[in-house]
Parts: C-alpha cells; sequence; structure tokens
C-alpha cells in the first residue's frame, strides 16, 4: 500500500480544530492549503464531500477519481477529482494506505436497524446521528441540499471485495489506529464537508463514532514533478485544466 509521512513546519500552520464524534463541519479550503485529518483514538470514519464555492454544481465525482486513475481505494499520492475534470485535492500524506470511496454513508433507517433506537431526548448529544442526515444539516448552511448529495469519500476505513463473483464487500475491522491521518492539498478553493458517523457498513454493534483532529497548514503549489501529477498521465491534464480555471 501506498504511505507517506509528513511532519508539519510549525510556522506553516493556520489554524486547528476537531470534530466530535457523530459531528460534522464544513470550511471552504483555499488553494494552496493543505488539511490534516486525525484519527484521534482510532477505528474512526470520516465522511466527506466537496464542492467549487464560485459553482456548486461542480462537485465531487468518485467515478472519475476511480476510472481516471486505475483505482479502486484512495491513497498517497492520488487526487480527488471534480466532474468538471478538475483537481479539488491530491492526498500528500498518508499513514494507512487506504482509504474508500465506494461504500456512501448512513441512513436514519440503517442506524435504527444497526443500533436500535438512541434519541436526544435519552440521550443528548450522544444520540444516534446518521452521516445523510449530517451531510444535509452542514450543506443548509450553503444553500444546498438532497439533490446535491454525491458518493461521498470515506476516510480511514478500508472495504475490500470479498466475493468477486456477488461483489459482495467486506469492512476491515481494525484499519486505522491512534494518530493514524492523512493530508489534502487542495489545488481549488473548496467547500469540504466532513461528517464522523461509522461506515455503513461497520459491523460494531455498539454505536461508538471516533473523534477526529484538524489541522489546517500552508502548502507550496505543487511542481512539475509532483508525484500526484506524474502518478498518472490523466492526472497531469488535471493539474492542465486546474491551473487553466485560475489564469
Amino acid at each position: 500500500m501506498n504511505t507517506r509521512k509528513v511532519e508539519i513546519e510549525k510556522d506553516r500552520i493556520r489554524f486547528e480544530d476537531h470534530i466530535h464524534p457523530g459531528g460534522m463541519w464544513s470550511h471552504i479550503m483555499k488553494r494552496n492549503t493543505t488539511l490534516r485529518i486525525i484519527d484521534t483514538d482510532g477505528g474512526a470514519n470520516v465522511g466527506a464531500l466537496f464542492y467549487n464555492p464560485e459553482n456548486y454544481n461542480e462537485r465531487y465525482n468518485m467515478a472519475d477519481t476511480l476510472k481516471a486513475q486505475h483505482i479502486g481505494r484512495l491513497c498517497y499520492p492520488y487526487v480527488l477529482y471534480s466532474d468538471m475534470g478538475r483537481i479539488f485535492c491530491s492526498i500528500t500524506a498518508d499513514s494507512l494506505g487506504w482509504h474508500d470511496t465506494i461504500c456512501g454513508t448512513t441512513s436514519k433507517e440503517i442506524v435504527k436497524e444497526k443500533h436500535g433506537e438512541g434519541d436526544y431526548q435519552e440521550l443528548r448529544n450522544k444520540f444516534y446521528r446518521n452521516g445523510r442526515d449530517n451531510f444535509l444539516i452542514e450543506l443548509g448552511k450553503y444553500g444546498l441540499g438532497k439533490s446535491d448529495i454525491v458518493p461521498n469519500a470515506n476516510f480511514f476505513s478500508k472495504v475490500q471485495v470479498a466475493d468477486v463473483e456477488t461483489g459482495d464487500f467486506s469492512f476491515v475491522q481494525g484499519h486505522s489506529k491512534a494518530g493514524d491521518y492523512i493530508d489534502l492539498r487542495f489545488e481549488m478553493d473548496v467547500l469540504t464537508i466532513l461528517q464522523t458517523c461509522p461506515h455503513p457498513l461497520d459491523p460494531r454493534e455498539k454505536y461508538n463514532p471516533g473523534r477526529i483532529s484538524l489541522i489546517v497548514y500552508k502548502s507550496d503549489p505543487p511542481n512539475q514533478d509532483d508525484p500526484s501529477r506524474t502518478i498518472r498521465p490523466e492526472n497531469d491534464r488535471g493539474f492542465i485544466n486546474t491551473e487553466r480555471y485560475y489564469l
């Protein structure tokens, strides 16, 4: 698996933040900044959606991301494509080497079937949230809604094909450990939506979403020899499309 660890220079850090278990977060990440997402305790899942804040109709495209790069997972040094053939962000560091972007997110019905009832009246802020509703809450802050939800990334989760005949998936437990992280270097200004509900295929019966730490830091623009650019010839064209957008 492709992994790479990077130490952040302290003078490049712009701010730090966190996401509570089962919580959500959004920010318009600026071009040439990097977002480090850290699994604080291990076993977390971070669902992610991405949009162009200048045109919300341009959003993350899971299918193009996978087929353009001949991959079935997210890892260093691959990129995340928009549906306009531009590159939203590049994975510049990754301690795991495998992140899911096929299985989507949870709904209220999935959470109830798997974990039972867990309402606010009984559990207060520890009530059972689901990924779809969390996405909708955060998207609503920008005037977006149900029709704007697309297949999302699931950072820190690993899913493999268990049976090639049936296409059944197998969730790998214990994949992410405390302190594992992924760095996303943004090649465009990107509205980034994150939520920390469990992965839809996570078999654990206890509803126990993980804590997430975030670091935003200044990063240099990629050069012509950047690994994310050279890993696939398609990526070079994607970078050209992105650079022309900002001319």
